[in-house]
């Protein structure tokens, strides 16, 4: 139903083994490959008496703090496979949902102080019991969102993804028997772990650190401890979680982690458990990189970016000629909504943005594509957003403006101007990158920053250049 799904996938599908660990990872966005394990090991914690869980049944979560891992908008499910009687598999699956509640249309806002203001919680709960969905837990879920059929619709189709997926491995179960297809998991994950390993062996042994002001002025501290047997990050040192919503878990960082070592090491093989298991992490409760309930998440994104960026930005100079220079690295999120001139319905149009990668010492950086968090996944096109919501797509072309400029010049982002077609609508942005551009290397030049331009009316403007954090415009 939502187009941030079926247009841009900003979602994620996994197979894990019986214990909750990731043996298949699928389609999506980067940042969701290590987030389904870490959700259903927290369902098989919380649900551990005999009977808890059933053949049929399905298990829903999207609160961090419970196994949700990212934001409210993504609502995680994961239902079990069983054969023999017992539980030899999971197939799950995450997406971002245009609305779940809260104090804002989209769910996210700068101005939320608690989590409790960022949508519906699902703290790791059954909503389907031996296939019968549970009447009274999909009331609930229906009746807080402001676009209640766009969120059944999704959710159901969410369902239907995992039912797909335990049919297929059943089939697999029956086909070649229970013990070889657990067997063959275990043996596949040991295999992610040799080849990690193998690759761990080709990297510099030594401690790395690196401090970085971010736009808000906070520094932002990251140690990188390589040795032959680990990969150990250290962000104990770091501020306390914000009172705004620019808050992770930890759950979230041991993903941007895991990111950047994948990239590193063999980004072309398959990923599971086995593949992360050099990696070692160590955070401070409390703080912005490991936030205790109930600080608020929303833009949790942009923090996992910073990880992810703080590591490769350490790691640069010790591997020349392995990692570019840094890209605009911001989802740029870009919540537009308000009341359908058409149709008089509620409408949120939620957008990623596309920007420039940094250049390398061989070729230039790669122009509108998505930040490494999103990955090689797509824009929603002008005619889905103009004949769904109550917007226009004025404009999409490469950002003129100067900078990235060197030897091998950075990829260029864009320029993308949206145009409401009625009174009353929302922005919400969730922008980094604004004051402290991506970083020009070897003596080349800065990348330029992105922001957010609102003209009014009445023909007034505002430059935001420091979105995150900032309130939501109306009007």
């Amino acid at each position: 139903m939502s187009s941030i799904i079926y247009e841009v996938l900003d979602m994620g599908t996994a197979i894990l083994d019986g214990k909750g660990n990731l043996a298949s990872s699928g389609a999506g966005i980067p940042a969701f490959v290590g987030m389904l394990d870490k959700a259903v090991k927290v369902i098989l914690q919380k649900f551990d008496q005999p009977g808890d869980i059933e053949e049929g049944g399905v298990f829903a979560t999207n609160a961090p703090y419970y196994g949700g891992v990212t934001h409210l908008n993504d609502i995680i499910l994961a239902m079990p496979v069983f054969a023999e009687g017992r539980i030899i598999a999971w197939a799950a699956n995450i997406a971002h949902n245009s609305d779940v509640g809260g104090m804002a249309p989209g769910s996210l806002s700068g101005e939320a102080t608690e989590i409790f203001q960022e949508g519906l919680r699902l703290p790791a709960i059954k909503i389907i019991s031996r296939g019968a969905p549970i009447r009274s837990l999909m009331d609930i879920i229906t009746v807080n969102p402001r676009m209640p059929d766009v969120l059944n619709g999704d959710v159901w189709a969410a369902i239907s993804s995992a039912r797909i997926g335990v049919r297929r491995l059943n089939e697999l179960a029956e086909k070649y028997g229970t013990d070889t297809f657990e067997a063959a998991m275990e043996s596949y994950m040991d295999f992610g772990e040799k080849v990690s390993r193998s690759e761990l062996a080709n990297l510099p042994k030594s401690r790395f650190e690196l401090s970085e002001e971010q736009d808000d002025g906070q520094i932002f501290n990251v140690k990188v401890t390589i040795t032959d047997e680990d990969f150990i990050v250290d962000l104990r040192d770091n501020p306390d979680q914000s009172p705004g919503p620019v808050n992770t878990s930890r759950d979230g960082v041991m993903v941007a982690a895991q990111m950047f070592f994948k990239s590193v090491t063999d980004p072309y093989s398959a990923t599971n458990e086995g593949t992360f298991r050099p990696i070692k992490l160590l955070t401070r409760e409390g703080s912005v990189f490991h936030a205790k309930e109930p600080a608020p998440v929303g833009c949790y994104y942009e923090i996992e970016l910073r990880v992810y960026d703080l590591i490769w930005r350490c790691l640069a100079p010790a591997m020349p000629g392995r990692l570019a220079a840094g890209h605009f690295v911001s989802v740029c999120g870009t919540f537009i909504g308000g009341t359908h001139p058409d149709t008089g319905r509620q409408y949120t149009t939620i957008e990623p943005q596309l920007g420039g990668w940094g250049a390398s010492g061989l070729r230039d950086g790669n122009s509108a594509i998505f930040c490494g968090f999103h990955g090689e996944t797509y824009n929603c096109p002008a005619e889905i957003n103009e004949a769904r919501n109550g917007l226009i797509a004025d404009r999409m072309e490469l950002n003129l403006e100067p900078g990235r400029e060197g030897k091998f010049t950075g990829g260029r982002g864009i320029r993308m101007d949206y145009r409401l077609r009625s009174d009353g609508g929302f922005l919400t942005a969730g922008y980094t990158r604004s004051k402290h551009p991506a970083r020009g290397v070897e003596g080349a030049n800065d990348g330029s920053p992105n922001y957010v331009e609102v003209i009014r009316k009445d023909g007034s403007s505002e430059l935001l250049c420091l979105c995150l954090g900032a309130d939501n415009q109306q009007g």
